[in-house]
């Protein structure tokens, strides 16, 4: 195992990804050893640590003299291609083995995506809940829905949430204190804080969050999975993504865990399907399509957007109250859920028409649950619709409106989402008028956008023309 700074550096980490990383390879290595198991390890301040894992595998081929190399199938294109032109190099046979940390395997996708089939989350993860018999009864799904997502879009009242269970927090050990120590030296530059790093680094800690999450905050996750809050970051959130992703938790036992809630009467079915669709459902689907597609997927950019991401997605400086608060909670805690990410930074980055691969590196660097396998159909994708369909069937676009009916940012804004072109308009709904005057066109073939478009209908030439200008005024003003 080896500390490789080139992982914190190839994008501009987020001093808590950089941390939540080393300090789970650190535990890990000490469960290995404390269990019998001879690890050879590499800090990241060992003089002699060569910054890449490639270089770092090679120096462990010339000591170690090994027959073959066995690889868990990486969670990025990058790393895989690495590390088996280091194998190649060393004339190595190299045995890349199926992730168990996943239920369905890469060839079993690629045998679904070779059906000729559109690839739909939907019918992926109806056959995912076939082949596992979850939420099931016989072959049909529990309550007589395979998805209960229009269950899952409630809102609060103007009072707002009220009292939340927090989420199980995890002071730093020693182990992960040296780690915040090196980080703070070594990645100084980077963007982010440590102050609120409280997350699970270990197995038993993951457990222990899942737990916590099953009784206290999955009965009222489903009905408020897509609700935002002034203050509240985490609402009914699991906040086990990173766990998941870092291998702390089998999301096996997370499923299991949601469905047996169902089954004693302690949740309702809403909130289980829920968080069974994303993890059982989105997560896998994500993952088939990062490695049926690499590595040209990376490249794709089917709306050609070519502005530059806006520097205050690195620190929140902006009037715009909902990315304000959006982004700084992200650089306090290294999270933001996924109506944050897809409907507030993502919209916002899709209707200024950024370069998707600039948005991607900012996802993959920010959050402390990135791993590229997920991160980046989910930017590239779901967020900035580059792929031109292959994951969604239509681009998330929405007026600040949508904002204002999900959580109270704008009232605190001193922008009005209603307004498009007024001196207190709204950037958001601006820039969505102008995106779908620009990309109308291409889209009326789309039946999925119909209704959106239908609404240019009644813009004279001259208010299509303000448009442009309001919206070319906010670019200027932007950069």
């Amino acid at each position: 195992m080896a500390e490789a700074a080139e992982e914190s550096t190839y994008v501009w980490s987020h001093k808590a990804r950089i941390t939540l990383f080393l300090s789970a390879m650190r535990h890990f290595r000490d469960t290995l050893r404390e269990n019998g198991t001879a690890v050879h390890y590499r800090q990241l301040d060992h003089p002699r640590n060569h910054g890449s894992l490639s270089l770092e595998l090679k120096r462990s081929i010339d000591i170690l003299k090994p027959q073959r190399l066995v690889l868990t199938q990486p969670g990025e294109w990058r790393v895989q291609k690495a590390l088996t032109t280091i194998a190649e190099a060393a004339n190595l046979p190299l045995e890349v083995c199926n992730d168990g940390h996943f239920f369905e395997t890469l060839e079993g996708f690629s045998q679904y995506a070779g059906e000729g089939k559109a690839l739909r989350m939907a019918s992926f993860y109806r056959k995912m809940r076939r082949a596992t018999g979850i939420l099931m009864t016989g072959d049909k799904p529990e309550g007589g829905k395979w998805s209960y997502d229009t269950e899952n879009r409630g809102t609060f009242s103007k009072t707002g949430p009220g009292k939340i269970p927090q989420p199980k927090s995890f002071s730093p050990d020693g182990t992960t204190r040296e780690v915040m120590k090196l980080v703070e030296k070594r990645f100084s530059g980077h963007p982010g804080r440590l102050t609120h790093f409280d997350w699970p680094v270990n197995p038993g800690q993951a457990s222990k969050a899942l737990a916590d999450f099953t009784q206290k905050r999955l009965p009222q996750f489903g009905t408020y999975q897509d609700a935002m809050w002034t203050k509240c970051s985490y609402l009914y959130h699991s906040r086990l993504s990173s766990a998941m992703n870092l291998k702390l938790l089998n999301p096996r036992e997370a499923v299991t865990s949601a469905e047996r809630a169902y089954r004693n009467g302690s949740a309702p079915l809403n909130s289980v399907e829920g968080f069974v669709r994303q993890v059982l459902g989105w997560r896998e689907y994500v993952r088939g399509v990062y490695w049926h597609f690499m590595p040209e997927y990376e490249a794709l950019n089917a709306l050609n957007a070519n502005a530059p991401l806006p520097p205050f997605y690195w620190t929140g400086d902006t009037e715009m109250n909902c990315l304000r608060e959006t982004i700084r909670q992200t650089l306090d805690t290294g999270y933001a859920h996924h109506i944050q990410r897809l409907m507030v930074t993502g919209l916002f980055a899709l209707l200024l028409g950024v370069d998707p691969r600039e948005v991607h590196r900012w996802y993959l660097a920010i959050y402390v649950d990135a791993v590229e396998w997920a991160e980046l159909p989910n930017t590239l994708g779901m967020s900035q619709f580059a792929d031109g369909g292959i994951m969604a069937s239509k681009p998330y676009v929405a007026s600040g409106k949508y904002i204002g009916k999900m959580s109270n940012y704008c009232r605190r804004c001193r922008y009005d989402p209603s307004q498009a072109l007024s001196d207190d308009a709204c950037p958001f709904t601006t820039l969505y008028w102008d995106f779908l005057i620009r990309h109308g066109p291409a889209l009326r073939e789309n039946p999925r956008m119909g209704l959106q478009l239908r609404n240019l209908d009644p813009f004279s030439k001259e208010k299509c023309r303000a448009i442009a200008a309001k919206t070319s005024t906010l670019r200027k003003n932007i950069q």
